[in-house]
């Protein structure tokens, strides 16, 4: 049964009888004034702060449903287990779950039995689902992981720059963001596109008293037995280390396991199975030692991890504050060591460079958006086929469009749907009104049937018909929350309008073009700043606070540069030079031909192992040559390409 007080509003009762807290974290009690008072909200939050808790209590006391929406699945239902285990009616919507498990979220929403309903961003990139959505009363949008909206930020999402415009639309009648890692210029930006008040905006600070942190620099030879030098010594204690890539965690964890450390790896490209079988031996345990890719501990609520050891360095400051604060949740002294290795900085750097796409690719699409009517849709898949772009920036060169006014988003929509049919037509109409089944006759009647599944052109139903599209969803929508079809769909569109016609194609490129290299320049600069840090001889602490606004009245006095530990200077890394072989490899590349490789960012991009659409769809990443000068910067090895 849901356990809600008698005086819904009390949020005290709330607290303690739901939640089972006496009090309040710092901050806590202003946010959920806010929401309560109908006011909307940005709390910057330490990670384990109680930022759930902020939406969770006054979604109980609101009338309407809660929107959380959270890039972190694992995060989803770990929250969700939780909730429900408390009698709180919560759920979610994403891929792993079932048609039948999806129906019944949708139909317990639809009978207003859910209070709280959590998303990822890519789910606003559904028709259906924002049609679903408009029956119902928003009365929250939880934005987590909140500094993804601003392009100023250190992981820009172009799906979280719409979330605002979807929370106007769908009449949420207040909105809470959240993030741990905010610098000022991107809490103005929240705020501004989310309409909060600056007595709205609530930042408990970003120190943490007992946490020791370490800035570390060493060769990377050093590194491995630097690591288990410090794992052995110290007193056991869960701990994550983090690394780059996938096959270093494997690599990692083994050589632990060599030096008599009880580790284990975990990263995406593991099976599902054999990842949560890592992740609830680290959960039970108290001493486990976790080598992985920085996907782990996202929304991961275990408060004893006693060390964070970053074998590779976090590509910004916004990210180590993020993985160091997993740390010590429990407010115990823990430890969280930052070994910098210079080595590191061309595969940081190069996943930057790896995702900005040639002057010639951002042309195309440019052009190919300025010879479209006033109102036109597109496939991001298609466009990323045809330029060579990967579909993320796709969507974040589109993003720029509308950042520059050019154009709005009309919404997404979906080209073609399927149905497979659960009962009879007779049964599926029998209890439908006149109008609906007339519609729903002369829909089903041109249907393209296949072997088990019946196809749909939207468009051109809604053309024949000269009924809106919505109404033909709509009606759809319907049958498979009856349970009376299953649908699928396919091709998906994002829909636009002309907001104003560029002048000149050639100077918006320049403009798009130039806001590319911007957002590169940055997140290269962001890598040097973590550089730059390991490298001060004075306060740590200190240091990385300042980075986010928080200015600390005198040194820490608890990380190694307040203890007078022994730091070593930055190593330095000799660049190497490119000799004769290097140049008969790139004259042998460019004989060949080929069309993927045909511009030098993009022969860069084949040499340092970074994929590309075009390489892939030519096998060219199955090359030997693939990835021979990983370990190169890539600013280097393009300049080398263009001599």
């Amino acid at each position: 049964m849901e356990k809600t007080p008698r005086n819904g509003n009390d949020v005290e009762t709330l607290l303690k009888e739901v939640f089972g807290f006496d009090r309040f974290l710092a901050g806590q009690r202003e946010i959920v004034d806010c929401l309560l008072g109908g006011r909307s909200a940005l709390a910057v939050f330490p990670t384990g702060a109680g930022k759930s808790l902020c939406y969770q209590l006054p979604a109980l006391a609101l009338d309407g449903l809660t929107l959380v929406v959270s890039p972190l699945i694992a995060l989803m239902k770990d929250q969700i287990d939780v909730l429900v285990e408390k009698g709180v009616r919560a759920a979610r919507l994403d891929s792993s779950l079932t048609p039948e498990e999806t129906r019944r979220v949708w139909d317990d929403l639809g009978n207003g039995r859910l209070k709280l309903l959590y998303v990822a961003p890519e789910r606003f990139a559904s028709e259906r689902f924002l049609q679903r959505l408009r029956r119902l009363t928003l009365a929250m949008m939880v934005i987590d992981e909140a500094h993804c909206i601003s392009e100023w930020g250190h992981n820009f999402r172009p799906d979280y720059l719409k979330l605002a415009a979807q929370a106007r639309a769908l009449g949420a009648q207040r909105v809470l963001a959240l993030t741990a890692t905010a610098t000022p210029a991107v809490a103005e930006d929240i705020c501004r596109n989310f309409e909060i008040e600056p007595d709205a905006y609530v930042n408990t600070g970003f120190h943490r008293p007992n946490l020791l942190m370490r800035a570390q620099p060493c060769r990377a030879a050093e590194r491995d037995a630097l690591l288990l030098r410090r794992l052995r010594e110290r007193p056991s204690g869960a701990a994550i280390v983090y690394v780059t890539l996938q096959k270093t965690a494997e690599q990692v964890a083994e050589r632990l396991q060599e030096g008599g450390v009880s580790a284990r790896a975990y990263h995406a490209g593991m099976d599902a199975d054999k990842r949560h079988a890592v992740q609830d031996w680290f959960m039970a345990s108290s001493d486990a030692v976790v080598v992985a890719t920085i996907a782990f501990g996202m929304g991961i609520d275990k408060p004893d991890i006693r060390y964070v050891y970053h074998y590779n360095m976090p590509k910004s400051l916004e990210n180590y504050m993020q993985e160091t604060g997993r740390a010590g949740r429990d407010g115990l002294p823990s430890c969280c060591d930052l070994l910098v290795c210079p080595d590191d900085i061309a595969t940081l750097e190069n996943f930057t460079y790896g995702d900005t796409p040639t002057r010639e690719a951002v042309e195309g699409l440019v052009r190919h958006v300025f010879d479209q009517p006033d109102t036109f849709a597109v496939s991001v898949y298609a466009l990323s086929s045809e330029y060579d772009i990967r579909t993320l920036v796709v969507a974040t060169l589109l993003t720029y469009l509308e950042l520059e006014g050019i154009i709005v988003s009309t919404g997404p929509f979906y080209n073609e749907y399927k149905f497979q049919p659960q009962r009879s037509s007779a049964e599926m109409l029998a209890d439908v009104d006149e109008s609906r089944r007339r519609l729903a006759r002369a829909m089903f009647a041109r249907a393209q049937k296949g072997r088990t599944w019946f196809s749909l052109d939207i468009a051109a139903v809604s053309k024949a018909l000269d009924e809106p599209r919505e109404r033909l969803v709509a009606t759809l929508n319907g049958f498979e929350e009856r349970g009376d079809l299953v649908l699928k769909v396919a091709d998906v569109r994002q829909g636009y309008r002309f907001a104003r016609r560029p002048e000149s194609a050639d100077a918006l490129t320049r403009t798009i073009d130039e806001r590319f290299r911007r957002s590169e320049a940055r997140d290269v600069a962001r890598i040097a700043q973590v550089v730059e840090m390991a490298a001060l001889p004075s306060c740590t602490v200190r240091a990385v606070l300042n980075y986010f606004g928080e200015m600390l009245d005198a040194d820490c006095g608890h990380c190694d540069r307040c203890l007078g530990e022994p730091v070593s200077p930055m190593p330095t890394v000799e660049a190497a030079d490119f000799g004769e072989q290097d140049r008969a490899l790139v004259k042998a590349l460019a004989r060949e031909g080929h069309a993927a490789l045909a511009n030098p960012r993009q022969m860069a991009r084949f040499l340092c192992g970074l994929p590309s659409p075009a390489a892939s769809r030519a096998r060219l990443t199955r090359d030997p040559r693939f990835g021979c000068y990983a370990l190169r910067r890539f600013a280097s090895v393009l300049a080398f390409v263009e001599l």
